[in-house]
């Protein structure tokens, strides 16, 4: 006798995850640590992992958006008149939805980072907890600028640069995936390196490094923005360099200044005094 096919249901959630603003911390407040069980601990990573994936499908119908105007953009850059070159037949979805998830989490990702402390935050003490969720616009900010500054002023001109380099021995053809690939690692390294004096504000609020020690280790740290631009940059002409390491010599001093000036009275760690 034949077995009746049962249709599966699908249990629809009682209430939505919601995405409200969180609350900073009274800087009065005693310092509460939750303690929570593993099966406490997995049904909330469960619950941060669904609102990730919720922001990002968000995320991506505005990154379907802006991919294609943006791959055209690319395209003129490019010198490719005809558009870009591709090897298969899916590479044309394929790289579109890469855009635009790459968009996708750059916008949603103040969102994805709160889910993240979210997480952590019954470990954190209030101060700390005010420190990170007033960073995290910034984040998104610096990384966003980062991103823009590498699109529309850098890999152009490193592009002009590649372009007539031994221009009469090579013919350029523009595939398709290595230019966006190109692009990203380009706009990915600078959105990165742009959180630079965000992370040392951060050092200097929580009393790892003073703005004074900042000073001090200027002459080291020049030299490691140098390999760090070096790295990121696709040429090896001193031009394309300078574009990439100025910027960073430029946010690394305004670090110093918001370090000294910010976080005003703050030593480096040491021994707290107690009260007798």
């Amino acid at each position: 006798m034949a077995r009746a096919f049962r249709v599966p249901r699908f249990r629809v959630p009682a209430r939505l995850p919601d995405f409200r603003v969180p609350r900073l911390p009274d800087r009065n407040e005693p310092d509460v640590f939750e303690e929570m069980t593993l099966a406490e601990h997995l049904e909330e990573l469960k619950r941060r992992l669904i609102r990730m994936g919720l922001a990002i499908v968000g995320g991506l119908i505005i990154g379907f958006l802006f991919a294609q105007p943006l791959l055209r953009i690319i395209a003129e850059n490019v010198n490719s008149g005809e558009g870009l070159d591709v090897r298969n037949p899916t590479d044309n979805l394929t790289v579109v939805f890469k855009v635009a998830l790459y968009i996708a989490i750059a916008i949603t990702s103040p969102v994805l980072l709160y889910q993240v402390i979210a997480f952590l935050a019954p470990g954190l003490t209030n101060r700390e907890k005010r420190i990170v969720y007033i960073s995290l616009p910034f984040v998104a900010l610096l990384f966003i600028a980062g991103a823009s500054y590498s699109f529309f002023f850098a890999i152009p001109r490193a592009l002009q640069f590649l372009s007539n380099f031994a221009g009469d021995i090579f013919q350029e053809g523009a595939d398709a995936q290595e230019t966006v690939n190109f692009y990203l690692t380009i706009m990915v390294g600078l959105g990165l390196s742009f959180q630079l004096p965000l992370v040392m504000f951060l050092l200097a609020k929580i009393n790892i490094v003073s703005a004074v020690k900042m000073r001090k280790w200027r002459r080291y740290s020049y030299l490691m923005i140098i390999v760090v631009a070096a790295i990121i940059t696709p040429t090896t002409d001193p031009i394309n360099l300078a574009l990439v390491a100025l910027p960073l010599v430029i946010l690394y001093e305004i670090g110093i200044i918001l370090a000294r000036v910010l976080v005003r009275g703050e030593t480096t760690r040491g021994p707290v005094p107690t009260e007798a």
